[in-house]
């Protein structure tokens, strides 16, 4: 029986807010027959360097406004069907939710609505790979895998603060007010997929 290993990857912001990818990166996807990234590429010549460990999927997110990506793309590998999407909704959703969140140091979530939103995006797919909000996840939504790999950048409070000097845009500014004060944050990470026999095994791999 073939196993089908498949890296994941999601939020490189690579050159737009690293400078260059980790080299933990390249180590955890050795091996890896194709690499699906889930937006907020941050340049093509992430996408290159990508393409030197595995053939790349990609989709484009809300910072990759200067990359030709679709929105979302179906693959299939190994009789599984995978919906690669970034998972960003459109401001008039996210903004009210963001300054809640904000006015709630973070206690209040994101991510509550985001889970019915990307089953609707791919009825017919197996598992759902998504990105844009950092946070590593791997859940079952009836017959669906949603799987978050985590993000390559995390964004650490004194990243934060140092974003906030750039003055960014209101909608930005609000969720780095929550990320400056966080105590805690996940490491970042990459996932895989294990295919076999028609069903996916979700990991994540933090990047240490």
């Amino acid at each position: 029986m073939r196993i089908h290993r498949v890296g994941v990857v999601a939020d490189t912001h690579c050159p737009e807010f690293l400078e260059e990818l980790p080299g933990a990166l390249s180590r955890a996807l050795a091996g890896v027959e194709l690499i699906l990234h889930a937006g907020d590429v941050g340049g093509a010549e992430t996408i290159r360097v990508l393409e030197g460990i595995a053939p790349v999927e990609a989709v484009r997110g809300d910072h990759d406004r200067d990359l030709d990506l679709p929105v979302r793309r179906l693959v299939d590998v190994g009789g599984v069907k995978i919906g690669l999407v970034h998972g960003n909704r459109n401001h008039l959703v996210e903004e009210p939710l963001t300054l809640l969140n904000t006015l709630g140091l973070g206690y209040l979530s994101l991510r509550g609505g985001i889970f019915g939103w990307l089953s609707g995006q791919f009825p017919e797919a197996d598992v759902i790979v998504y990105g844009h909000t950092h946070a590593p996840d791997v859940r079952s939504v009836g017959r669906t895998v949603l799987f978050n790999p985590g993000a390559v950048y995390q964004v650490t409070p004194a990243m934060a603060v140092d974003r906030l000097r750039r003055r960014p845009d209101w909608f930005s500014w609000t969720w780095l007010q929550v990320m400056r004060r966080r105590r805690r944050w996940p490491p970042p990470s990459v996932g895989i997929l294990e295919i076999a026999d028609g069903r996916a095994k979700a990991s994540i791999i933090p990047l240490q």
